[in-house]
């Protein structure tokens, strides 16, 4: 029987996982409405990759993406933890409440604005009229299409990433967790980027299918970057739940994830 301080931990420690899980979902999809020139921060020439005919793209990103990365390694160790049901948990939490909070937003955008504030906001700080109730209405509103199309591609990447995850530990054992890490992500955010794409702006939207499939590479190119780069973050918060839970206990947990997910 687990002891009664290793109980509280492990109910802790699923708490805080899945506590900055939901909070980095949640702000990505807020923040995701800017787009960003990654050549431009990088201060390099737009990359102007030819793709699927005359579709000439630069390395465009959503901020989003800047935090969805830490999305997929905390996915990863709730997986090492706690196993299949702990993640899907989790992932259907969070869609609901990213959707709850849409729903918020929409209705707070519909508010009459109180004219004082339109007065004290009629002009940027270099003197240029701005109209600060369409500028709140477009940043925090975002269409049906790019919602649904973002809820479903995350819970489909969510439990592709569970099978595969688990599919890899299967072959890898307690070992290689870097392989099994750094494979679902793959596998999972290969679904995801041309899904999200293809409901938002191909069923709900205009674009072509070969423009979705030429976006959906380059925002693949940087995730899988991003995957492999970040992996020894793994290690890092291996180590520091190894010496939260203790080696023993920490092991024994995710032997535990494991086996039920074998079952």
């Amino acid at each position: 029987m687990p002891s009664y301080t290793f109980t509280n931990k492990r109910t802790n420690l699923y708490i805080f996982l899945s506590a900055v899980f939901l909070t980095n979902a949640l702000i990505a999809e807020i923040i995701g409405v800017k787009i960003f020139s990654v050549e431009a921060l990088l201060g390099t020439k737009p990359a102007q990759i030819h793709l699927l005919g005359d579709f000439v793209l630069d390395f465009n990103l959503t901020a989003g993406a800047v935090i969805w990365p830490f999305v997929f390694i905390t996915s990863d160790i709730i997986n090492e933890y706690f196993g299949k049901a702990g993640v899907r948990r989790i992932s259907f939490l969070t869609a609901g409440f990213v959707g709850y909070s849409f729903l918020i937003i929409y209705a707070v955008t519909t508010l009459p604005p109180a004219q004082f504030w339109l007065d004290v906001n009629a002009k940027d700080t270099v003197g240029n009229a701005i109209n600060i109730n369409n500028a709140f209405q477009m940043i925090f509103r975002q269409g049906l299409g790019i919602i649904i199309g973002s809820l479903t591609a995350f819970l489909i990447g969510q439990i592709l990433d569970v099978y595969v995850f688990h599919s890899l530990r299967k072959i890898t054992g307690s070992q290689k967790i870097w392989l099994r890490a750094t494979g679902s992500t793959l596998v999972s955010q290969l679904v995801d980027s041309f899904v999200v794409l293809g409901i938002a702006f191909y069923i709900f939207g205009n674009w072509s299918l070969s423009q979705v499939l030429a976006v959906g590479i380059i925002n693949y190119i940087y995730k899988a970057t991003s995957a492999v780069v970040l992996t020894p973050l793994l290690y890092v918060a291996h180590y520091f739940i190894d010496r939260y839970l203790g080696k023993e206990h920490a092991e024994e947990l995710a032997n535990e994830s494991a086996m039920s997910s074998f079952m």
